[in-house]
């Protein structure tokens, strides 16, 4: 590997770590560390449960009943993806989530009357992206999405 091969995905894990979305999950990471454990951590290896390599993914049985672990991490993702709509948008996006004890749920975000994201999961044990860029990604697909929900429909956003 070449020095700028090895520069790339960092340079990109930069411009991840700096969008709106990864910003507001690695607020909400801090705020769960009440014994300032993580004091002096990286934002990047904050967010490294967050990451799951194909190796990794591939020794992860493909039945299997999800970790507590990996709970709290899709709650905190779509917590975040709430922090980032109400960001956007100044309107707080609520989630809900019910998961069987099998890793198969849905999750819902409401503003207002409005569901602005209805996403049915499944495999949640695991949940995980490849790399900070496909995290940060994921994150914001959902919230742009969201967003232009609320532009569409604001009288229902609204009541």
């Amino acid at each position: 590997m070449t020095v700028l091969e090895a520069e790339a995905p960092v340079a990109a894990d930069e411009a991840a770590l700096a969008t709106p979305f990864l910003k507001s999950l690695v607020r909400l990471m801090r705020a769960q560390d009440t014994y300032d454990a993580w004091e002096g951590r990286s934002d990047a290896d904050i967010l490294k449960d967050f990451i799951v390599t194909r190796e990794q993914r591939r020794e992860i049985p493909i039945i299997g009943d999800p970790d507590p672990d990996v709970l709290w991490r899709l709650e905190l993702f779509y917590n975040a993806v709430g922090l980032a709509i109400e960001l956007a948008t100044h309107k707080i996006a609520s989630p809900m989530m019910k998961m069987s004890h099998e890793g198969f749920g849905r999750i819902l975000l409401t503003t207002g009357k409005l569901v602005v994201i209805n996403k049915t999961v499944r495999d949640v044990h695991r949940f995980g992206f490849e790399t900070l860029t496909k995290l940060a990604e994921a994150g914001t697909k959902l919230v742009d999405g969201a967003v232009e929900n609320i532009n569409t429909f604001p009288e229902v956003a609204n009541a």
